[in-house]
């Protein structure tokens, strides 16, 4: 049936939020929001042996970072509450009782001793039909001896009651008809008394359910999973609101076979959690986009086109363009190869959008980091300097190594440039610039250029060693912004300081 779009995002606060994860609840965002829908951010935390402090914190602020806004969450609050499954215990409880009452789960005492031991006993054992008549549950055991051992505080776990040899069909919105056998399903875990939570697979079902999910969008990884979540449904007799399952394709590693991991951003240099995450138990600092220097525009266009395609060739896309043409008609079933190299061009065609006022703010906290007082020079100079060299940058951080001799005089000159272009000629060639320089009443770039090329060309001199060589002198070396552009910018007295500087220190090499 038709009903109003809502999706959920679901993480576990077990650690950061891996960039997988932002991807999925990118695309759950997006197609809610195409949908006139509501985005709701659920934290399952029914797993308290992983439960990491600072990971909740971590997610909610990821998510605000990248943009995507929660309708209905712990923080933001809602009719369907409480968002945090720590705080649904009740409704748990409730429902498992739903499950015994109508012998669609039972009870179950078997120790880790004897379920390893059995395992030992039987290669591929699974706890299923075949299985449970051996072990130590409800359904082998008598009412009184239930009972007597509930009584007595026996750690005991409610198992899912699954009939073999039945075709479960998942009707998956990308990847078309699934069809499992519940014979290779086990008899999963649903509640464990030693800690009065469910697991995943009961509150995932129960939450999606009362919240009035409508579409359960999620990564590949859980599609083994779905066919017993459509038993699930059914047990409670819930099929006629089932949501409709989306699964997603993986993130892969940038070369080689499989899923893409931690290791392989250590390995390649590229983060793979949206913020820094400072590991609370072992103080291990994993890097961020964020704090690596990426706008979170470029983090969500470049996850947005890894799995899906918007049908023809663009690239660049807003947050309200990826949400305009969003179809998960367009998302593909083959994994996606994590090219983090096309995320740095993402971040550079995005910066070059950015105006050059914003820009030079952005660049004062590099310079402080690099101890250069932004303070003592006007937003005017820092914004004619981001405006000169913000073409060659992927990073803000980037802006010190192309623009540093704006504030810093060079004491170095790059060696290769001194071999090649500062030939024995060219001090007294320099002096001369000087004295031309120093003539000039307009510094101006427009102004100072036909001088000085008039200067070499009527004196015969080589157009390509003079320049670089006074570029090197200037500079430091032989790159950058237009030569008569920095010039004018540095000023006439700045300009001849550096000039004398490098016939002072700069030798030829012979």
């Amino acid at each position: 049936m038709d009903r109003p779009v809502r999706v959920r995002f679901a993480p576990s606060p077990t650690g950061p939020l891996h960039i997988g994860g932002v991807r999925t609840a990118l695309y759950n965002y997006l197609f809610a929001r195409q949908n006139g829908g509501k985005m709701i951010l659920r934290i399952e935390d029914t797993d308290s042996q992983r439960f990491v402090p600072g990971a909740e914190d971590y997610i909610n602020e990821a998510l605000a970072w990248l943009g995507i806004e929660i309708d209905e969450g712990v923080r933001e609050g809602g009719p369907f509450g409480p968002y945090k499954q720590s705080e649904r215990r009740d409704i748990y409880r409730e429902h498992v009782k739903m499950l015994l009452d109508n012998n669609r789960a039972y009870i179950a005492f078997d120790t880790p001793a004897e379920l390893e031991a059995a395992r030992s006993a039987h290669p591929n054992f699974q706890y299923d039909a075949s299985t449970r008549g051996s072990m130590r549950n409800s359904l082998t055991l008598s009412a009184e001896e239930v009972e007597s051992l509930i009584a007595a505080g026996t750690p005991y776990v409610v198992r899912f009651l699954i009939e073999p040899g039945r075709d479960v069909e998942v009707d998956d919105l990308i990847r078309g008809k699934v069809v499992i056998n519940s014979s290779v399903l086990d008899d999963k875990v649903l509640y464990k008394s030693a800690d009065d939570l469910p697991t995943y697979h009961l509150a995932n079902i129960v939450d999606d359910h009362l919240m009035e999910i409508s579409h359960v969008i999620r990564g590949e990884e859980w599609l083994p999973s779905a066919p017993l979540h459509v038993l699930l449904y059914e047990a409670f007799g819930w099929s006629d609101t089932m949501p409709r399952f989306v699964h997603l394709p993986l993130l892969l590693k940038p070369d080689g076979k499989g899923k893409l991991s931690k290791r392989d951003g250590d390995r390649l240099g590229f983060p793979v959690f949206p913020l820094e995450w400072h590991d609370p138990k072992s103080g291990e600092i994993s890097s961020g986009y964020r704090e690596s220097g990426y706008l979170p525009q470029a983090v969500v266009n470049f996850l947005a086109l890894l799995g899906w395609n918007p049908g023809d060739d663009t690239e660049i896309m807003s947050m309200d363009e990826l949400v305009a043409k969003f179809s998960l008609d367009h998302c593909s079933r083959a994994g996606a190869k994590f090219a983090f190299e096309k995320g740095k061009w993402f971040n550079h065609s995005y910066l070059q959008m950015v105006d050059d006022a914003t820009l030079a703010q952005m660049f004062k906290p590099v310079l402080k980091k690099h101890g250069v007082n932004p303070d003592d020079w006007s937003d005017d100079y820092l914004t004619r300097v981001v405006s000169m060299v913000k073409g060659r940058i992927n990073f803000v951080n980037d802006l010190w190594e192309n623009a540093s001799f704006f504030f810093v005089q060079p004491t170095e000159y790059e060696a290769k440039s001194v071999k090649k272009r500062w030939t024995p000629d060219m001090p007294g060639n320099m002096k001369t610039l000087i004295s031309i320089l120093r003539g000039l009443d307009d510094f101006s770039s427009a102004a100072a250029e036909p001088v000085v090329l008039g200067w070499i060309t009527d004196n015969g001199l080589h157009m390509g060693n003079v320049m670089n060589a006074f570029r090197l002198a200037v500079v430091g070396q032989c790159k950058g912004p237009h030569m008569f552009d920095i010039t004018e910018l540095l000023g006439k007295e700045e300009t001849i300081k550096r000039i004398e500087a490098g016939i002072e220190n700069i030798k030829p090499v012979e």
